[in-house]
């Protein structure tokens, strides 16, 4: 695994897409996933350039993983498999939405998603 992103033009990521991103000094973007048929927010996870391209590619969400320092696939160890049905640019260019078939658990604590045990109270 690679212990560093990839550098933006260093990947297979088709030119007019990668142009198009605008990433974090450290070369990612902010990556949304969304069930596809109910809407729920499952996770947020970091893309670079070759993520995206291997997402796009194989059908299946790579991320950058920030603490690991390496591409991880979501379900590859878990079983807890994200299957891409579309991928959208924001209209700034710095997020992604990917509205994926969720099998299992997005979150790493076992939930649903990453969102539904921490909701805080409003005022």
């Amino acid at each position: 695994m690679s212990t560093t992103p990839a550098t933006p033009g260093t990947t297979a990521l088709a030119p007019e897409i990668a142009a198009r991103l605008k990433r974090t000094e450290d070369g990612l973007l902010p990556a949304i996933a969304q069930q596809y048929d109910t809407g729920e927010v499952l996770m947020l996870g970091w893309m670079d350039d070759e993520a995206l391209h291997r997402t796009l590619t194989t059908g299946r969400c790579t991320y950058w993983s920030r603490s690991r320092r390496e591409y991880w696939v979501k379900g590859d160890t878990s079983g807890h498999v994200q299957v891409v049905k579309s991928v959208a640019l924001d209209c700034d260019g710095d997020t992604l939405l990917v509205k994926v078939d969720q099998t299992g658990a997005a979150c790493h604590t076992g939930d649903r998603t990453c969102f539904d045990a921490d909701v805080l109270p409003l005022s």
